[in-house]
């Protein structure tokens, strides 16, 4: 009788052997443990969807009365690169008592084993007593803990069938899409492939009009007005008189000469407030004079962290993934990375001693830091209810040394660890002021804010207080119903700017925060509970197959779509290259993890759409954004190395 655990991948095979009893036998493709328990893993996925021409011949070549192809009964095959794997867990599941899922703890991770048990037959027994095994810490200690608190992986199934749904979804659309405007390019005099998916096209829309929005931009002029307050206090100053600079808030009688955010257009309507305010009397409607405190910002998901190095290392997505997989799997320094989650579970504050002798030994730039923290407090990371199969990316408690690290690795993790070293300093402290004139029956408005004590912000770098008669200077301490005088109105002339080009933080921000590009206020408000654009796992591919397929390009920091890239996207209906429609899918994903959502559903609305998006393309003519990318170069797809999960 004996347990066989299946991991993702044979890092964690390794790791999860090394918790379990020796003596220890390494055979080809699994390893032996003391007590009869034995270990297997996947190459990453082992199966893959296979391509159209195994549902029917006749789809080796690309013909527009061919599509839609829906296939009837899905179909996977082995991958080339892993098939001798899958050999290796089909004999060992034959003699398994139990088996053990340890898949990466997200969607593609619970996927990944369970297709591989259905494609090789699991019985329905051994299916029913499967156990999941959630590891997010390589490092033994951790690797053990997860051992004595396994899980039935009937309760990951929604996960599974959302991730199952994921997929045959990516390949529904993005084959059919792809095919189709590939057939219409050719018919324009276009050669190259013109590839359409579900997260990938939306993000190359939202690059392709934040480029045409620039190139058309037209600069207008606007102006902004200030009324000038004297002000004379002998105990601030030495004495010395300022101004109050009190900014003119419109009323809703000037909408018509205002844009849409609100900025003045008119040069006239703002001399004319200034004539009327100079000389009159400013009399305070409200003051008012509060501390506030900021909190230490959580700990990092990916795509936090993703951000945070792109602005401040100019790292691409990938290349922070990259790095955090060989800090995760080589280096054992830091916690399962493809994390969505900021919070951490109760249990792991009894570690934060462990963890920040770590941080000192691994990180001498934060040794400082390390002692200068506080490990009585604790922030509103540690919540339980936050937490389901993963949790914020952290350091581990391991101790090696940044010896061995590349630079990119370094830079990663002194931010992970310097942003949960952030967890035990005090909130930030800053006194804030309001002041509110009437000045001949216009509302004026000065404030005021300064940091009065750092806390946590000392990690940052950034001086610990500003200059203390800042807010003074400002906003000096008024009492409602002191009347003063304006002495004058002071008008600024400001040009409007165009938008900024996408960098790879902000089309990550983008990503992650897509309803503020969404139209439909319904969705807007239900995709403000949701991931947006992608997971934590596949942003960081998307944007890569982007860049290598020339649909983006890179001109320094900033991120542009290519020719072919702006053909595609004003050839596709426009809900092709909307977010709404793709975050709609993604809720409907997240609904099948919790239940909300089915499956059958789904994918039928699905059919129907590509469907009609089939029928447009067909019964349309070509788009005149094809024709003209004749003469454009076309991306070049270089056939990508399949190389092995370490």
């Amino acid at each position: 009788m004996s347990r066989l655990f299946i991991a993702e991948k044979p890092s964690l095979g390794r790791a999860i052997a090394a918790g379990l009893p020796k003596p220890q036998k390494n055979q080809q493709g699994y390893i032996e443990c003391g007590n009869g328990d034995i270990v297997t893993w996947c190459i990453g996925h082992l199966l893959e969807q296979v391509e159209p021409d195994a549902y029917d011949d006749k789809y080796k070549s690309w013909r527009m009365e061919h599509l839609p192809i829906v296939p009837e009964k899905w179909q996977l095959r082995p991958r080339k690169s892993s098939s001798k794997q899958l050999t290796v867990i089909r004999k060992l599941l034959k003699t398994a008592s139990q088996v053990i899922h340890a898949g990466d703890p997200d969607r593609e991770g619970q996927l990944l084993v369970d297709e591989v048990l259905d494609y090789l037959k699991l019985s329905k027994t051994k299916k029913a007593a499967t156990q999941r095994l959630l590891i997010s810490d390589l490092n033994l200690p951790a690797v053990k803990r997860a051992l004595t608190s396994m899980r039935s992986n009937q309760e990951f199934i929604p996960l599974s069938i959302s991730a199952l749904a994921r997929s045959r979804a990516d390949w529904l659309y993005g084959m059919n899409m792809t095919r189709a405007y590939t057939l219409l390019g050719q018919r324009g005099g276009y050669q190259g492939v013109l590839s359409v998916g579900r997260v990938q096209t939306p993000v190359l829309g939202l690059v392709t009009r934040r480029d045409e929005e620039i190139a058309n931009f037209v600069p207008k002029a606007y102006f902004t007005l200030e009324a000038l307050i004297p002000y004379q206090n002998p105990q601030l100053n030495d004495g010395q008189a300022f101004d109050i600079r009190s900014k003119w808030k419109p009323s809703e009688a000037c909408q018509q000469w205002q844009d849409e955010e609100g900025r003045v257009l008119s040069l006239k309507l703002v001399e004319n407030v200034a004539q009327r305010i100079a000389n009159q009397p400013a009399i305070v409607t409200k003051a008012e004079n509060k501390e506030t405190k900021q909190n230490a910002p959580l700990p990092y998901s990916l795509s936090s962290l993703q951000i945070d190095a792109a602005k401040r290392y100019n790292l691409s997505a990938q290349q922070v993934l990259d790095a955090c997989q060989a800090l995760y799997e080589k280096h054992k320094l830091i916690t399962y990375p493809r994390s969505d989650s900021r919070y951490l579970p109760k249990d792991h504050y009894k570690q934060r001693e462990q963890v920040c002798a770590a941080i000192g030994n691994n990180d001498t730039q934060l040794s400082s830091a390390v002692t200068k923290a506080d490990l009585t407090l604790k922030s509103r990371t540690w919540n339980d209810s936050k937490v389901d199969a993963h949790h914020a990316i952290i350091p581990t408690p391991k101790s090696s040394g940044s010896a061995g690290l590349s630079g990119y690795e370094e830079k990663i993790y002194h931010l992970i660890a310097r942003q949960y070293l952030m967890q035990f300093y005090p909130a930030a402290v800053y006194a804030e002021a309001e002041l509110v004139f009437d000045i001949g029956g216009g509302v004026f408005v000065a404030k005021g804010k300064q940091m009065l004590f750092a806390g946590w912000r000392v990690l940052l770098g950034k001086s610990q207080a500003q200059n203390s008669d800042d807010v003074a200077h400002k906003v000096p301490p008024l009492k409602k119903g002191e009347v003063h005088t304006c002495r004058e109105g002071e008008i600024n002339h400001k040009m409007t700017e165009p938008p900024k080009y996408f960098t790879e933080a902000t089309i990550l921000q983008a990503m992650t925060g897509i309803a503020r590009f969404v139209e439909n206020k319904e969705l807007k408000k239900i995709l403000r509970e949701t991931d947006g654009l992608g997971t934590e796992a596949t942003r960081a591919g998307i944007l890569d197959t982007l860049f290598k397929r020339q649909l983006l390009l890179r001109n320094g920091k900033n991120i542009h779509a290519s020719d072919a890239g702006k053909g595609l996207i004003n050839a596709l209906p426009n809900e092709a290259t909307y977010p709404d429609m793709t975050a709609n899918w993604e809720f409907q994903l997240q609904g099948m993890t919790e239940k909300t959502c089915s499956y059958r559903p789904f994918m039928s609305e699905l059919e129907t759409k590509v469907l009609n998006f089939m029928q447009g393309v067909q019964q349309g003519p070509v788009p005149d954004s094809l024709k003209t990318l004749k003469s454009s170069s076309k991306p070049q797809f270089k056939r990508r190395r399949k190389t092995k999960k370490s």
